[in-house]
């Protein structure tokens, strides 16, 4: 088992770690990883169309963002 700064590596938190994000308009166009986390230790940007059908997951991490405000067609 590897240990790092005194932590095994099981109990390190992953980035990005949430499953599920709720996002807005003000997202838009969105990226996995969002602004604001930490971009170190995590995968390379990536868009999501979720505006398209109000929900995209991330073919990275698997985080799954849903569009919270009604969009009108």
């Amino acid at each position: 088992m590897r240990r790092r700064h005194g932590m095994a590596d099981e109990d390190l938190i992953q980035p990005n770690a949430e499953n599920r994000y709720q996002v807005t308009d003000a997202d838009l166009p969105l990226s996995c990883p969002m602004p604001g986390m930490y971009l170190w230790n995590s995968h390379p940007k990536v868009y999501l169309p979720v505006e398209k059908t109000g929900e995209a997951v991330c073919p990275y991490c698997g985080a799954h963002y849903v569009l919270a405000s009604e969009r009108i067609a």
